[in-house]
């Protein structure tokens, strides 16, 4: 079997690369990434093309291949939305259309929690829930306008399958510098980064999230390239992270703050350009609904083998080591990128 991963020198990509090097079924790996890695992913099964989903012509990439694995997504500039939509819109589409054109017959697509229209975090949903996203954050209306263009897509192609990944947050070690850096920013000092030098978690009402570590979703990635399954997949590891929960596991004290209140900070460090991540990342937050993953359990066989907190801690203990790994998406933190993230202004640019 050979498997195209568009988009694979990420934090999900690496690792569903490594994932499906793993796997004996499959013989050979296209990675597909605008800037190629220096480390060594994937070992000998896996080759590298230098492509942007934007403007390249993916179909020769993609002649041969038994399944195209989609994870490319750009979360900055967010100061930019033109920028972001070109690329994960419009680039979906072509990645989408290049598939069709090259006969691969399986497609694997990255879509997220995110694309879920809102509902009050009372009970989960099933992978039935509307797509329609939350219009507040660019991030919402980009991965529900790709659930539109997908659900073309299969009407016009019968012959080809089509999987849905709808993962909640995705965190890894490896990943920490790059997470840093889209949400975080430049100010964020390591030191503080660690169970019980985080003074306290804001208790903001709605404020309820599930996450997951970046190789159980590499997994259920795996599961469902080299499965005859078809459909949308919820992806969340238990227990869901709700502000007393990240509290007792950062050993810090739970704060009561009003939706408002958050909002408007929020919001004051956008605007004096203090955090990269746009107000409405807050609003995406809290407006997404809880995921049910029975279907992810009983039609793929896939059980997450690391907890929500495990995964947490990971990437808090890479924030505060600085570490990532030898790609440009997951660059290593260091001093000097910092003050390159200021001067090129925060949230200005892709990261």
């Amino acid at each position: 079997m050979r498997v195209v991963v568009v988009g694979a020198t990420g934090n999900v990509g690496t690792s569903v690369v490594r994932a499906l090097a793993a796997d004996e079924s499959v013989t050979s790996i296209a990675g597909v990434a605008r800037r190629l890695p220096g480390a060594r992913i994937g070992g000998d099964k896996t080759e590298w093309h230098r492509a942007d989903v934007v403007r390249s012509d993916l179909s020769p990439i993609f002649e041969g291949a038994d399944a195209v694995v989609h994870l490319a997504w750009l979360f900055q500039p967010t100061r930019d939305p033109a920028v972001t939509w070109r690329a994960n819109v419009l680039g979906s589409t072509r990645v989408f259309r290049a598939a069709a054109e090259a006969g691969v017959p399986a497609l694997v697509y990255a879509s997220s929690v995110g694309a879920y229209s809102p509902r009050a975090k009372d009970e989960p949903v099933d992978e039935s829930w509307p797509t329609h996203g939350f219009g507040g954050a660019a991030y919402g209306r980009e991965k529900a306008y790709v659930e539109r263009v997908l659900d073309v897509f299969e009407n016009d192609n019968p012959g080809i399958r089509v999987v849905r990944m709808r993962p909640g947050f995705i965190f890894q070690r490896a990943a920490a510098s790059e997470q840093r850096r889209l949400f975080a920013g430049p100010f964020l000092p390591r030191r503080l980064v660690r169970a019980g030098r985080i003074p306290f978690v804001p208790d903001v009402p709605g404020l309820k999230l599930q996450v997951l570590h970046a190789e159980d979703a590499a997994e259920a990635f795996r599961l469902a390239v080299t499965t005859p399954v078809s459909g949308a997949f919820n992806l969340a590891a238990e227990p869901v992270l709700d502000p007393h929960t990240l509290a007792e596991l950062l050993g810090a004290r739970v704060v009561p703050v009003s939706g408002p209140l958050a909002r408007a900070a929020v919001t004051a460090g956008w605007h004096l350009r203090l955090v990269p991540a746009a107000p409405g990342l807050l609003e995406l937050a809290l407006a997404i609904p809880l995921m049910n993953v029975d279907r992810a359990r009983e039609v793929l066989g896939w059980t997450p083998r690391r907890t929500a907190e495990e995964a947490i801690l990971s990437v808090l203990e890479g924030m505060r080591e600085g570490a990532g790994l030898d790609t440009a998406p997951l660059a290593p933190d260091s001093g000097r990128g910092r003050l390159r993230e200021v001067a090129t202004g925060v949230g200005a640019r892709d990261v």
